[in-house]
């Protein structure tokens, strides 16, 4: 897939009720909403804000399989918004036999932002999706 011009995103909110999970994205341009299911809401709420857990949920289980793998997520980029839902691609790359591996890899944002707020890794969108994308206001 060619990408346009990219525009890095942070994190404003994440807000969670019984229906739904309302994650906040904003640029210097823009901030906009991607809603979630209520489950992976409160699996990103227990990332940010709880320690180690004693069993491992299904997203440290992937960054630990990547990690004895020895692939590293780079980043992620919201590709696409069609009506209201948002497609998202996860950049992972691996060192092998001394060559660079970059895999571009199409999951649900959810998984995407989960596993960057996992990994410390930067979220981009493309410009287009950026302007198509509901303005939310202050």
């Amino acid at each position: 897939m060619v990408l346009g011009e990219l525009v890095q995103l942070t994190f404003d909110k994440i807000m969670q009720t019984k229906s739904y999970t309302l994650v906040i994205l904003g640029s210097s341009d823009k901030k906009f909403a991607i809603y979630l299911d209520p489950g992976m809401g409160k699996s990103m709420q227990l990332y940010l804000t709880e320690g180690p857990r004693q069993r491992p949920l299904t997203h440290e289980l992937l960054g630990s399989i990547m990690k004895g793998f020895q692939i590293h997520l780079k980043q992620v980029v919201i590709v696409d918004i069609q009506d209201t839902i948002f497609f998202a691609r996860l950049f992972l790359e691996q060192e092998m036999n001394g060559m660079t591996h970059i895999v571009e890899v199409d999951a649900r944002p959810s998984d995407c932002l989960t596993l960057a707020l996992l990994s410390d890794v930067p979220v981009y969108c493309t410009r287009e999706v950026l302007d198509a994308a509901i303005p939310l206001e202050e």
